[in-house]
């Protein structure tokens, strides 16, 4: 009997956590086997897919940009011709947002490329996964109702679909616009509904799947790398003691590679371990 070779794809993998997942990824798996790099811009991910180490996975780049409403799927329809299906999937794609911006001026692009972009990805190659895929997007500890405040957790626990939680993110995305987020019981910092919008789409996509997924050795989860060092961080943090990105890979990497573990379907798991959703 023989097994076919494995395909594994990273988004926004031209750097940092991206790109150390895409080594990563290379180096434990077989050379017969695939690591799709990919990101928005073409010189970038020539550059980056040179840059990576040879000895293991062969390592392609590919065009992805996830704000772009048809990208994903026109991406995952190229994966299943010439594969059949995919078997590791990162959602990493992330616009970074600093200090001294402005929400009200950034919220369009920043919704547009984390949280829809997530939802992109998860509808384009989660019909693609084979028996013990793994579908992973990476998040963070900010995204559970804990850092939300108690009269708007219903936006965001219990949906039932990808398509509600496009809506309350786009509800949300709309407050940041007109000021009212500002004057409500939104958090001020971004990035904590953006990862609460990424963590409930994941459980709203498990739910759906749960069954299936579970007969197939499918895994379906979001993940917090922690702290890490990187440019981006340090605007916000001292990150002086953080793990670099090769280091923050490291657990992602077990949870890709290693085996099911049924308690981290569809929740948010940080160095092997459950991040609760609820307070």
């Amino acid at each position: 009997m023989t097994t076919a070779p494995k395909v594994a794809l990273v988004t926004g993998a031209t750097q940092g956590l991206g790109l150390a997942l895409v080594e990563g990824l290379a180096r434990r798996l077989a050379p017969d086997d695939t690591v799709y790099l990919t990101g928005r811009d073409a010189g970038r991910v020539a550059e980056a897919v040179r840059a990576v180490p040879g000895g293991g996975a062969r390592v392609r780049g590919e065009l992805l940009d996830v704000a772009d409403p048809e990208a994903a799927a026109l991406l995952a329809g190229r994966l299943e011709e010439r594969h059949g299906g995919v078997d590791i999937v990162f959602n990493n794609a992330v616009m970074r947002v600093g200090p001294d911006d402005d929400p009200r001026e950034i919220i369009d692009g920043y919704a547009e490329v984390n949280n829809f972009g997530t939802t992109r990805v998860l509808r384009a190659f989660g019909p693609l996964l084979r028996d013990g895929g793994r579908l992973i997007v990476v998040a963070s500890s900010l995204g559970t109702l804990h850092h939300l405040a108690p009269v708007l957790h219903d936006r965001f626990d219990g949906l039932a679909s990808l398509d509600e939680v496009d809506e309350q993110t786009a509800a949300w995305r709309d407050a940041v616009k007109d000021g009212t987020a500002r004057s409500g019981a939104w958090p001020g910092f971004v990035n904590i509904p953006s990862k609460i919008a990424q963590v409930a789409a994941v459980r709203a996509l498990a739910e759906r799947r749960r069954e299936r997924d579970a007969a197939r050795g499918v895994l379906l989860a979001a993940v917090c790398p922690g702290m890490l060092n990187t440019p981006t961080s340090a605007l916000w943090w001292d990150v002086g003691d953080a793990a670099t990105p090769a280091q923050g890979a490291v657990p992602l990497l077990d949870l890709a590679l290693g085996p099911v573990d049924p308690d981290h379907y569809g929740q948010l798991v940080r160095h092997g371990k459950v991040v609760p959703w609820r307070p």
